[in-house]
């Protein structure tokens, strides 16, 4: 017993990882392989199968090769393989033999001595854990560290080309799903120069699929896809590879292989959604003239209850089949009842609603179009390639829609009025009874609606009223979460609208600065009745109203609701004409500048001047006219609305600006004058030139009222009346700024100021800087005002970080966090540090923690400046600090950067520092339990003259581990 115990002892000292004999290598890699990597593969292989079963693709868009691609599947299996990546670095850290062997002399060394000494890593199994650890990143979705792992493996293993062609392919792989291909295109291009190893061809045809898919290039995607195709062992995946190869020729038009290839995937009998797009996929590139069998075809599928979900694709596939014959008549109706009986409210459906609203939008039925884009938007990731097109149409259709249904209804109204009683009535029944139908279509599908079982009769029919103004959070897609259900959706949109208006899609609305000032003070009861939205319900009204709820005025199943809307009395005529006449001229302007419509922005101005002469904005609506005719190439035409307006309207701003001299250089060349003038005047504002400003400000003034940069001038005039010592003009234009020019980027500072001066403070000259942030700071007292804020540290052993801080925007900090990330990997093996990004408004700064003390990371910053690429990256846009994790809290709060410069150069610049290579140690010593390792096996090595060791040959009784050994190359995953 007490031998065996000292053998043990004595063949786990034989083994450390700074002797590399034929002993410890096989010692290192039976442990590496048979203990700590075991475990990872096995928790890799479980984060994959977790993976592969989530995973959710999203069939109206081209699927992407690897399913980490997908948004919703990215997060799968992230702790299995968090736990893989851990023992990969376990077994890295444990059994890395780096120590060169002694060679004898008396030998000549062959080329494959000279690569064998020549090496960095000589435990033959470890390159397996890097390889796993790299891979468990890229599924995991973290590209940047699989692309760091696998470019020092690329280094590690330069001298061995099957290695290195593995670790190469998957560096490519990590550029590519990050969509860096001019990366992935350096790293193919230097991998066929050098040659592939017949070892490393599997992979590098998947990297080849992968990238050129993304680029585009399907014709060279092709034979590589197949390639893959293949190789691939997992059922799944090989299915969503022959859909992806059918979605490559279809989009390449190939449509006779494409159905092939979708065949193929029902073969397979995939998971069912898979399959259901296959076919669905199969009737779309069919052979032409087949329409009819298409047509019969998707009918089947959608009468069988298995696709009772899938009812909108299948009608989508149906209108796409009528929409190829150019039945655009058909093809609507059919997106309309996909629409209708969708059950799902899911990316499927919003691309239907896009295709649709798209038709309507090209017939020009923009109501319609915009029921369709508001539903759309809503379901659709905003990355795709149409999404910028779909916001802007819908956010146009949002502006233009109200003006163009409040002429509609108006016109209906007053052609209601005219009508004779019997011929009105009717019309009215027929609504009425439209109402009715509906209503009863709804009642039937209640039953089927959670939400409509547990309501009476009495709630249903009120929340069917169609003027109810009232937000009702229906539930119709049923425990659906409220983003997924475009009914709550829209009318949450709604509600929001009445009590905000319309903001903007941004970040930080609702300190938009309508309210940056009105909130600085409290309102008066008459402040408050006037910013109630316009079409809102006071509320005692509203209390008023609802005690009439039964009354027949109020019913919409009655004539006298109907009858109480038309206009019949002067007054009520005259109140419709301007609603009518708004609706015409915001209509038209919006058809001309935002739509580019001229034949429909030419017919709604010109039924505007031609029917309603007594409008009171009509010189507006001359001006649009005569850009509308001068873009139309209609000189003539358009001159003659220059005229009007000088005859009725002199004192119109319009009438000044058409006839100022300088209107046709300003037409050509007015953005790049006003863009000139206003950097002049920015300029001269900074070097103290207020006469000039002055100046610029009275040219822009006259020359470009409705210039883009108006509210700028105005602002930058006022700073300069401020720095003039005209302190109430500085105000005065401020004010300006926040009431004409709400949604500015300078508005909000300006209404600070008008808030600063509301609360008592003063204003007073002087420089006003916007270069200085690293100068600003904000001072912090304790409740008694008395004890001055907190000073810096000059302690030394204490945690410390590097930071680098700059402008916002002024670097590229994906490219910056890339490179820093893979200077640390690369350089500092045994120490792990940390990445953040901190965001502080004007100024960000990236900063590196981990550090023990000040002669660690002073160390570490010198090294670092060494690496040119990443000072190229800051160029010379920010600064670094070295700084303890203590003093950090104080750093723009109660101390500015430059305060904290001046502490360092006192108290840290003159220290020494130790000379010994400190981040070369680890942060703690791991200890190997003597129970978790293996009983060596005799010693095979012969130890030379000096002490040192000569490779021999490995016995014959112990399992030789090949570098290219493929056994546990985790084949399929």
């Amino acid at each position: 017993m007490f031998l065996a115990v000292l053998l043990t002892a004595m063949s786990a000292v034989g083994c450390s990882t700074q002797k590399n004999t034929a002993n410890a290598r096989w010692w290192h890699a039976f442990n590496t392989r048979y203990n700590v990597y075991y475990n990872g593969a096995q928790a890799y292989i479980d984060g994959s199968l977790e993976k592969e079963n989530g995973n959710q693709d999203n069939f109206t868009e081209m699927l992407p090769l690897y399913t980490v691609g997908n948004k919703k599947s990215k997060d799968l299996g992230h702790g299995n393989f968090e736990r893989a990546i851990e023992k990969c670095e376990k077994a890295i850290q444990l059994h890395s033999i780096k120590k060169r062997p002694v060679w004898d002399k008396s030998r000549k060394k062959t080329a494959k001595d000279r690569e064998w000494l020549s090496r960095r890593e000589y435990n033959p199994f470890l390159w397996k854990a890097w390889l796993l650890m790299g891979r468990a990143q890229f599924h995991e979705g973290d590209f940047e560290n699989a692309a760091s792992t696998f470019a020092y493996m690329s280094r590690l293993y330069k001298t061995q080309p099957a290695i290195y062609g593995r670790a190469q392919a998957w560096l490519a792989k990590c550029f590519v799903e990050q969509d860096w291909l001019y990366d992935a295109e350096d790293v193919i291009r230097n991998i066929q120069r050098d040659s592939i190893h017949w070892r490393a061809k599997k992979e590098w045809d998947y990297t080849f699929a992968d990238y050129y898919i993304h680029s585009g290039d399907y014709g060279k995607a092709i034979p590589y896809l197949k390639k893959v195709i293949s190789h691939e062992m997992r059922r799944k995946q090989k299915a969503r590879e022959w859909y992806l190869l059918g979605q490559i020729y279809k989009e390449m038009n190939m449509k006779a292989e494409a159905y092939k290839a979708f065949k193929h995937v029902v073969h397979l009998n995939p998971p069912y959604s898979l399959e259901f797009n296959a076919r669905i996929s199969m009737t779309e590139v069919m052979k032409a003239g087949s329409r009819n069998q298409i047509i019969r075809r998707l009918k089947r599928m959608a009468a069988s209850d298995n696709n009772a979900e899938y009812l909108d694709q299948v009608y989508y596939a149906i209108g796409n089949t009528y929409l190829a014959d150019r039945d655009t008549t058909n093809a609507i109706l059919a997106y309309e009842k996909g629409n209708s009986k969708s059950t799902r409210s899911g990316i499927e459906k919003g691309v239907l609603l896009l295709k649709l609203g798209d038709l309507y939008w090209q017939i020009e039925r923009y109501a319609d179009a915009k029921r369709c884009y508001g539903e759309a938007i809503g379901l659709l990731d905003k990355e795709r390639k149409d999404y910028e097109q779909l916001d802007m149409r819908s956010k146009v259709l949002d502006e233009l829609v109200p003006h163009t249904e409040a002429v509609h209804l108006q016109d209906s109204l007053q052609s209601l009025a005219t009508m004779s009683e019997k011929d009105r009535n009717n019309a009215i029944d027929k609504v009425i009874k439209a109402l009715k139908d509906k209503e009863k279509a709804e009642a039937a599908d209640a039953p089927n609606n959670d939400f409509g079982n547990d309501m009476s009769d009495n709630n249903f029919a009120k929340n069917t009223i169609p003027n109810d103004t009232k937000p009702k959070m229906q539930n119709g897609d049923g425990g659906a979460w409220y983003f997924y259900n475009p009914i709550a959706v829209s009318q949450g949109k709604a509600a929001f609208q009445r009590q905000w208006g319309k903001r903007a899609n941004e970040d930080n609305w609702q300190r938009s600065n309508r309210t940056v000032v009105e909130l600085s003070s409290a309102a008066t009861p008459q402040q408050e009745e006037a910013a109630q939205p316009a079409d809102s319900i006071p509320e005692k009204t509203a209390i008023s109203n609802n005690e009439k709820t039964d009354s027949v005025a109020s019913d919409p199943h009655t004539r006298e609701y109907y009858l109480a809307q038309i206009p019949f009395t002067e007054e009520q005529i005259k109140a419709s004409n301007k609603i009518i006449a708004d609706g015409l001229y915001n209509s038209g302007v919006i058809f001309k500048d935002k739509l580019g419509n001229l034949p429909l922005s030419e017919k709604a101005l010109r039924r505007l001047t031609d029917q309603y002469a007594d409008y009171e904005h009509m010189d507006n609506a001359y001006y649009h006219l005569f850009l509308l005719y001068s873009l139309k190439g209609d000189h003539a035409t358009a001159a003659t609305y220059i005229d009007k307006l000088k005859a009725d309207y002199p004192e119109s701003k319009w009438t000044a600006i058409l006839t100022d001299p300088y209107f046709e250089e300003n037409a050509k060349f007015g953005v790049q004058i006003e863009d000139s003038l206003y950097a002049s005047t920015y300029d001269a504002f900074r070097n103290d030139r207020l006469k000039e400003v002055a100046e610029n400000v009275r040219i822009s003034e006259t020359r470009f009222p409705l210039g883009a940069n108006r509210d700028k001038f105005i602002f930058i005039g006022g700073l300069g009346k401020l720095n003039d010592g005209n302190a109430n003009g500085c105000l005065k234009d401020m004010q300006t700024v926040v009431s004409k020019y709400p949604e500015s980027s300078v508005s909000p500072i300006a209404g600070m100021i008008i808030n600063g001066v509301k609360a008592g403070r003063r204003l007073h000259g002087g420089n006003f800087n916007i270069d200085n942030i690293l100068a600003q700071r904000s001072y912090v007292l304790n409740d008694s005002d008395t004890q001055a804020a907190k000073q810096f540290s000059a302690e030394r052993n204490a945690d410390f970080v590097y930071l680098m801080a700059y402008p916002a925007d002024s670097v590229n900090e994906n490219k910056l966090l890339y490179e820093w990330a893979k200077y640390n990997f690369t350089n500092y093996l045994v120490r792990s540090f940390d990445i953040d990004i901190i965001d502080e408004g004007a100024l960000h700064r990236m900063q590196i923690g981990g550090f023990r003390n000040y002669d660690e990371v002073l160390q570490y910053a010198r090294e670092l400046n060494k690496h040119s690429k990443i000072a190229n990256l800051l160029g010379g846009k920010g600064r670094t600090l070295i700084i303890s994790t203590e003093n950090l809290a104080l750093l723009g709060i109660s101390h500015s950067y430059d305060d904290y410069d001046k502490f360092y150069a006192k108290h840290f610049a003159p220290l020494k520092v130790s000379s010994l290579r400190l981040l070369d140690q680890p942060t703690e010593i791991v200890v190997k339990d003597f129970d978790e390792t293996e009983t060596q096996s005799p010693n095979d090595s012969k130890t030379d003259a000096e002490g040192g060791v000569y490779v021999v040959p490995t016995s014959p009784k112990q399992k030789s581990f090949d570098l290219e050994d493929e056994y546990y190359d985790l084949e399929g995953f």
